[in-house]
């Protein structure tokens, strides 16, 4: 799969990069928690970092300065994220297209995974259907007009019961769970499901922008398969003060919720000032690849050292 994957972006011009693991500023999201550590060695005190969530800022950095397109197979790191799809350390492929726009890199994601699963997924198997669609066809809710009294009903009508810990003011909240416990499980059956057109409160790094209706949507998508996510995708914002606002709206989120408040990436802030290429950029789950290859029902069945052997 290593060696296919290469071979694919090689076939376009795709340069291979390498990027830290280790930096001192993070990309802030809201639900997202990187791993601290901890250098005591220095003796005028401890000097914190942070193990890489995701390679996106210093990707970004290098394309800001003229790299072209990249991509990069490698290593990070969530914390707290166990289970049947998730590991805390396991392997992302992600990539940045200047002068794509988001349809070109959805099609290239979809050749990708016909190349990797060509039995799970052709290109005449991929499918793209809008969020609010989805919604509104299988959870009977209207993701851009609902309430949180209205969602908190319907979860209680398909017998889901919010965590303690949800923030109870917050719509997408209730969204994510009715996406992740109700509907995902059936996305993708018969072969890669293309989510698009978000809401704007769900943009994190991705510009919005109207649909064909005038309604203002992220500009991203998730693609879904056998009720697996495996990639998430961003017209990139390229807007440094707007970025710097969304990473301020996230830490205030986190700080409420009761996770550790997060130093904002001030180098990817820069290189958005200095001036990123209109570009696309994805993060696909190269695990969950290999977990539907294998026919696999955990992630730990693929790994010689998953994390509870450790």
């Amino acid at each position: 799969m290593l060696r296919s994957t290469r071979e694919f972006f090689a076939q376009r011009d795709v340069l291979e990069v390498e990027t830290p693991a280790l930096s001192r500023g993070v990309v802030v999201e809201t639900h997202l928690d990187p791993m601290v550590v901890v250098d005591e060695s220095r003796g005028d005190g401890r000097d914190y970092a942070f193990l890489q969530t995701s390679p996106e800022a210093c990707m970004k950095r290098l394309v800001a300065s003229g790299s072209g397109p990249v991509y990069q197979l490698c290593r990070v790191f969530r914390a707290g994220e166990s289970g049947r799809f998730h590991n805390p350390e396991f392997t992302m492929l992600e990539w940045y297209r200047p002068g794509f726009d988001l349809e070109q890199l959805m099609d290239e994601v979809g050749d990708l995974l016909a190349t990797l699963l060509p039995d799970l997924a052709p290109t005449s198997r991929r499918r793209t259907t809008s969020y609010r669609q989805l919604f509104v066809e299988h959870a009977g809710l209207d993701p851009f007009a609902c309430g949180v009294e209205e969602c908190i009903d319907r979860c209680a009508e398909l017998g889901i019961e919010p965590p303690a810990g949800l923030d109870r003011d917050e719509v997408d909240a209730y969204l994510d769970l009715i996406l992740s416990l109700h509907l995902q499980a059936g996305l993708g059956a018969d072969g890669p499901l293309f989510l698009i057109d978000f809401p704007p409160d769900q943009a994190a790094l991705a510009q919005v922008r109207e649909d064909a209706a005038g309604t203002p949507v992220a500009a991203r998508f998730e693609v879904f398969l056998r009720g697996v996510e495996l990639a998430n995708g961003y017209l990139e914002l390229l807007d440094a003060d707007e970025q710097r606002q969304r990473f301020a709206a996230a830490n205030e989120r986190r700080v409420a919720d009761g996770r550790m408040r997060l130093p904002p990436d001030e180098y990817l802030l820069a290189a958005l000032g200095a001036g990123l290429p209109s570009c696309a950029g994805v993060a696909v789950g190269f695990d969950r690849i290999a977990l539907l290859r294998r026919g696999a029902d955990h992630l730990d069945e693929l790994m010689a050292f998953p994390w509870n052997r450790m």
